[in-house]
């Protein structure tokens, strides 16, 4: 007897199988195929070993090439196995089943079956032209994926252009790929035709697009899904290995068929992760060192391909004429221009003359001064250039000064609390920003998951356990940051700064605080860009007034690199990205298991009993409401424990362009840029 039981129609529910450790990789199992499809790749190509790089035992392959297992079974027990089958699988069969062309975490999608396009893009918008910007920085691989190097897609400004050297992922919205702007927790599919999940969300199914192809014509199957999801795991960036790492089992049904079976229930995030889940063509990697740098452009399958490269500085990028995806409702009316350029500069002084010049068509401002001052020159005045303040709901990122707390010095949560009482942040936005920023008062500003007030409700219910381990006030005081008058630091501030410094034993002698074994006080911020250092020179002479050894130290980007990756710092202005959806790059930056990590985004080296538990209730939220319960519980504990210093934020994009480029409108979650066209009249010029 054959192995067809599981047939790419089957949809009952997969067997569940002990979950996997976290020392080992998933099971992958091919369960049916069909011999006009790819042929069946080798055992030491498909299957997911543990990292000792042998094959587990309990591996099955089915397919023409590889016998059944049950043909191997006896006669005798042949028939009480079919019956198990037969039991196992009528068990299953009345549970509910979606199948669907997108997916959304919460709630309803937007968009139904059949939708045409996005409602924030012009479906008839002309094609043609070139499309000039620029990104600050510089990147020395074209790898996006690996722990070394920087690619181009890590530099600022970089991921708005809707442009960047990521492979498509098998579904957009959510991910940094192609957002759909206007929803928070859905996503549609692109190389997924359909994906399916039962109601425990306990597996999915991806079907995908027979259409689909690689720039060298090669189809897209579940085979190079597969293989992208075990090589990220495997040798890619430490966050692939957290948002992946909840699979227990990968099962080819056939080759446009690829089912994810997660090691627990309950995850309704997990889907979405998955669907972001870049497919890498497993015929370009096979032979070739997936971690080393390299500026050959890699193989994709998306809108546009890499034509030219000058290593660090220039990236240009040409559509793909034939795309396979170009009429799928999720592309119409985007990736209008025929080629488009990129610049990389490491001063943004520079950059910013050279668009003044009219050297490229974009520039997106980063520096409240410059948007105050800087934009009253000739092509601003002929209307050549036009000068936007776009309002946005987008979460912005969580800027702060982050503390590492591997450091004895700041292990101590006194000492952080009187590090962030020394920071003046009325007096920094009135004299260096002319006031346009807000403060931060959150690790999810402009969000829904800001902690304010007193804890109530779910969330109260959530941090209740937790009484003995949290700070008293937390429960009885919302949290606050000092305020000024913006003309310095109130004495009153002063001494309870001190005072916090002494109860954690540095005391002053003389003009320096020292500590019982009379070692001075010493910090110093690690920054990568010198524009920073007139923004941070007045806190650091905070510091100095109250007897601290602080300085400021800037290095390369490489160094800087280096040196983040093997928490070789006291102190960072670092910002982390922020989603609509909170999920598991929460886990990165904040979960114990990513504090000892190298490469990790756990900058500050949290490992909080509390934390890792409401990481956990974030991630099984059942609906928003609890979602964003566990998202507030969250910050609060973050915030109360002075982890970083918080910044500041802006709820609006600023960004001047010229006026030959035109766009419908922008979406609320995204820039949107991946929508804009050329005007006719330029285009044909």
């Amino acid at each position: 007897m054959s192995a067809n039981f599981f047939t790419p129609s089957d949809r009952s529910e997969p067997a569940r199988e002990k979950p996997e450790s976290a020392a080992t990789l998933p099971v992958l199992r091919v369960i049916s195929q069909t011999t006009a499809s790819k042929p069946t790749p080798a055992t030491d190509q498909i299957c997911f070993k543990p990292l000792s790089f042998s094959c587990p035992d309990k591996l099955l392959l089915y397919g023409p090439q590889s016998p059944s297992r049950l043909d191997r079974i006896s006669d005798l027990k042949r028939p009480l196995l079919l019956l198990l089958i037969s039991l196992a699988l009528s068990s299953t069969a009345s549970a509910t089943i979606s199948e669907s062309h997108g997916y959304a975490q919460f709630g309803t999608l937007k968009y139904p079956a059949r939708f045409t396009h996005f409602d924030w893009v012009n479906p008839q918008a002309p094609k043609g032209g070139t499309l000039r910007v620029m990104a600050f920085g510089t990147f020395d691989t074209l790898n996006p994926y690996t722990f070394k190097g920087t690619s181009p897609v890590t530099t600022p400004n970089f991921l708005q252009y809707g442009i960047n050297e990521l492979n498509e992922p098998l579904m957009v919205g959510t991910g940094q790929y192609a957002p759909s702007g206007d929803e928070p927790t859905s996503s549609y599919g692109l190389i997924a035709q359909s994906v399916e999940y039962n109601e425990d969300r306990s597996w999915v199914v991806f079907n995908l697009r027979p259409e689909a192809r690689f720039h060298d014509g090669t189809p897209i199957t579940a085979y190079d899904v597969a293989f992208s999801y075990r090589l990220l795991l495997k040798e890619g960036h430490p966050q692939y290995r957290t948002n992946l790492q909840e699979v227990s089992r990968v099962d080819i049904l056939n080759p446009q068929r690829i089912r994810f079976v997660f090691k627990r229930a309950g995850n309704p995030l997990l889907i979405l992760r998955l669907g972001e889940l870049p497919v890498l063509p497993q015929h370009y990697w096979k032979g070739r060192d997936f971690k080393a740098t390299t500026f050959e452009p890699p193989l994709g399958s998306g809108p546009y391909r890499i034509t030219s490269v000058t290593p660090g500085r220039q990236i240009v990028f040409e559509r793909v004429k034939d795309y396979w995806g170009k009429d799928l409702a999720v592309n119409r009316g985007k990736y209008n221009f025929d080629r488009m350029e990129v610049e990389f500069y490491r001063d943004s002084d520079v950059a910013f003359e050279a668009f003044k010049a009219g050297e490229f068509d974009i520039y997106i401002e980063h520096q409240a001064k410059n948007w105050d001052t800087g934009y009253n020159f000739p092509a601003i005045r002929r209307g050549e250039v036009i000068k936007a303040q776009i309002p946005h709901q987008i979460p912005t990122q969580s800027q702060g000064l982050f503390m590492n707390s591997r450091r004895p010095t700041f292990s101590d949560v006194k000492v952080r609390e009187a590090l962030g009482l020394m920071f003046d942040f009325e007096w920094t936005n009135r004299t260096l920003f002319s006031g346009a920023y807000q403060r931060a008062i959150s690790y999810y500003p402009n969000s829904e998951f800001s902690a304010t007030g007193l804890p109530v409700g779910h969330e109260w219910l959530m941090l209740k356990p937790w009484r003995e381990q949290l700070p008293a006030r937390l429960f009885t005081e919302p949290f606050s940051l000092p305020q000024t008058q913006g003309a310095g630091i109130p004495r009153e501030t002063l001494r309870k700064a001190l005072g916090l410094l002494a109860e954690a034993g540095w005391k002053l002698n003389g003009q320096r605080l020292q500590n019982a074994a009379g070692q001075p006080l010493r910090l110093e911020i690690l920054l990568v860009n010198p524009n920073l250092e007139r923004i941070l020179q007045p806190y650091v002479e905070n510091l100095t007034s109250i007897g601290i050894d602080a300085r400021l130290r800037t290095v390369d980007r490489a160094q800087y690199k280096q040196r983040l990756d093997q928490f070789d710092f006291d102190m960072i202005l670092m910002t982390l990205n922020q989603t609509l959806s909170p999920g598991l790059e929460q886990w990165q930056y904040f979960h114990s298991s990513q504090a000892g990590v190298k490469g990790s985004k756990n900058y500050a080296g949290i490992a909080n009993p509390v934390v890792d538990h409401l990481l956990e209730q974030l991630l099984a939220a059942k609906s928003r409401d609890e979602q964003v319960a566990a998202g507030r519980a969250l910050d609060r504990v973050l915030l109360w424990q002075h982890y970083s210093i918080p910044n500041w934020y802006l709820n609006y994009h600023r960004l001047a362009y010229r006026n030959r480029l035109a766009f419908v409108t922008t979406p609320p979650y995204t820039l949107g840029l991946s929508a804009w066209w050329l005007k006719s009249s330029e285009k044909d010029q």
